[in-house]
């Protein structure tokens, strides 16, 4: 029996992140049912850092967390976690009204309306015929994924934290003020249970003796095509139909696309479907002058997802010292600083960090209560 302050359920990037903020104050473990960290939504991201992105609550734990992805911790990265990158939004003249609302929302300061020659020119793929206006982005960056992550798990085990994979939970009880989990590889015990089980978070509540916050995963599709001949597409922004039907951008030389699809699903390894993926290429061949002649790598991973799209980060009102750190959806990359860090001070018992509660946060709109009512 290993005896822990924390028992953390899920190694992806939630798990990983609290993990790190928790083990400078205490001890910790991390149980992963798969044989490494992040197969699953982490390890299938390709993540953007954009402060236009998401809803409010979003948005303000992505302008918390640029500071650390743009300067991280001594030792926490070799490579830069962040590089610069830029989206292009684009609409016909039948969608020049939803460029009009980013340009009004409260983000708009961050964003440029940019004439055509402009946009053709930084893609120059783009169809003349179709496009017609354009919104620039110019500080939205890339995140290296794996730099992040590997980032959070290095830095957890420095400070002392367990990760033990291949240990899917079996048994969950509460017994007096303990949490006990008989895993695969043993039994945990701590006061504290940490739900950061991504799409699979649900099935930890009810084998705890929970009940179902509600999340629904859903199926992101992305596939790898080649650029033309010739054509060098690394300095690209990323392309970002108005109504968010599509988007595509530079990924190693290739042009990664996606049909921005959200499938609801069951927790599951997700592949790609074939439809998914045709419907891809077809709204990419219509939107610019490349036909695609052949698909190089398609994926799929799960975005999980709560009704309000903002993420959950409290304790569950049902079950004593039961800590939700899930459904962060398509942002868990970019957020994952602040949440973290939000999250540990809220599973400690701590005061909300100050320069997280400068951008307008506090627990409430990420509660688990908010759920339940």
């Amino acid at each position: 029996m290993s005896s822990s302050d924390f028992v953390v359920i899920g190694a992806g990037i939630a798990g990983a992140s609290i993990a790190y903020e928790l083990a400078a104050h205490a001890s910790v473990v991390v149980l992963e049912a798969e044989r490494a960290p992040g197969q699953h939504a982490t390890g299938r991201s390709a993540a953007l850092f954009s402060e236009t992105y998401g809803n409010t609550t979003i948005r303000a734990l992505s302008r918390a967390s640029r500071a650390f992805l743009e300067k991280p911790p001594v030792g926490f990265s070799e490579a830069p976690l962040l590089q610069q990158r830029g989206v292009l939004y684009i609409a016909d003249a039948a969608q020049s009204a939803l460029l009009n609302d980013q340009l009004a929302a409260e983000t708009a300061g961050r964003l440029t309306r940019v004439d055509p020659e402009e946009a053709f020119a930084r893609v120059p793929i783009l169809r003349r015929d179709r496009w017609s206006h354009f919104v620039l982005e110019r500080d939205a960056r890339d995140i290296d994924v794996d730099a992040v992550f590997q980032g959070f798990l290095r830095g957890a085990k420095a400070r002392g934290a367990a990760i033990v994979t291949q240990s899917a939970a079996q048994v969950i009880e509460r017994r007096g003020p303990v949490w006990h989990v008989v895993a695969v590889t043993g039994e945990y015990t701590a006061p504290v249970l940490i739900n950061a089980a991504g799409a699979w978070a649900d099935e930890i509540a009810v084998l705890a003796g929970g009940a179902r916050i509600g999340l629904v995963p859903k199926r992101r599709t992305a596939l790898l095509i080649d650029p033309p001949a010739g054509l060098a597409v690394d300095g690209w922004p990323v392309v970002v139909e108005a109504a968010e039907s599509f988007y595509f951008k530079p990924d190693a030389g290739r042009l990664l696309v996606s049909p921005a699809d959200e499938t609801p699903m069951a927790p599951c390894d997700v592949q790609p479907d074939d439809l998914d993926v045709a419907i891809a290429v077809d709204r990419f061949e219509q939107a610019t002058t490349l036909n695609v002649q052949r698909v190089r790598h398609s994926w799929a991973g799960l975005r999980s997802f709560v009704g309000d799209r903002a993420p959950i980060a409290g304790f569950d009102p049902g079950l004593p010292s039961f800590f939700w750190l899930a459904a962060q959806g398509g942002y868990g990359i970019q957020t994952a600083p602040a949440l973290a860090r939000l999250g540990a001070a809220m599973a400690r018992g701590a005061e909300v960090p100050e320069d997280i509660a400068a951008q307008g946060l506090n627990a409430r709109p990420l509660s688990p209560s908010r759920l339940r009512a």
